[in-house]
């Protein structure tokens, strides 16, 4: 692949959110924990990547998915589970951000 001798800082984020992704499934894991994965992405790699979840999630591997971003949370549609200082204050099982 024409990418593979870069250094991370010649990838664009959504490809560096992706190897990060890549690097974590090795091992295949039970359970992914991707904290705010799309926190630094423009809207066409953060749907890349939340597709890229949604794929995992698909062939068993439960992923947790923290984030603050109203619209990926409501375009998944899964339980929304709302903490608030380390309290939870909601869980939702359709899937939408409602506060």
């Amino acid at each position: 692949h024409e990418k593979a001798g870069r250094y991370p800082k010649q990838l664009s984020g959504g490809e560096q959110q992706r190897v990060v992704v890549a690097r974590s499934l090795v091992h295949r894991p039970k359970i992914l924990v991707a904290d705010e994965p799309t926190g630094n992405l423009d809207t066409i790699h953060t749907h890349e990547i939340i597709d890229l979840l949604k794929k995992i999630n698909e062939f068993g591997t439960t992923v947790v998915l923290v984030t603050h971003n109203r619209e990926v949370v409501n375009a998944l549609k899964k339980r929304v589970i709302t903490l608030e200082d380390g309290e939870i204050i909601s869980d939702v099982e359709e899937g939408r951000y409602k506060l």
